[in-house]
Formats: structure tokens, C-alpha cells, sequence
């Protein structure tokens, strides 16, 4: 049977802890700026895990 490729567009995105989380950076932090508050971009900055069905198909597009 041949090897599972990774998806290399998810793997650019999205990192696996060595316990298996998934994390992900926020949008809404590229341009326009002036708009947001410094509390807000700073908020956006913080990298956030991924829970529940969305994760799973993530790591089976990773090959985990």
C-alpha cells in the first residue's frame, strides 16, 4: 500500500504538539490596522488550539 501524502498547505498552516493538540494563528491581523484596538492585535497575536471534528480531519490530512 502506498504512503499517505501530506497536505502541504495544512502543514504550512497549522502545528501538532508533541501531545497531539492542534494550533492555528488568528486572522484579522495583516492589514488595517489602524482600525483595532492595541488590546485587540494584541489578543490576535495569541496562537490558538483547535478542538473537536475539525481538528481530527486536520491531523488526518498531516498523516497523524
Amino acid at each position: 500500500m502506498p504512503k499517505q501524502k501530506t497536505r502541504k498547505s495544512i502543514a504550512r498552516r497549522f502545528k501538532i504538539t508533541p501531545k497531539g493538540k492542534v494550533l492555528r494563528r488568528q486572522s484579522f491581523r495583516r492589514h488595517l490596522k489602524a482600525g483595532k484596538s492595541k488590546s485587540r492585535l494584541k489578543n490576535l497575536k495569541r496562537v490558538v488550539e483547535i478542538k473537536g471534528f475539525y481538528a481530527k480531519k486536520i491531523k488526518k490530512a498531516l498523516g497523524f
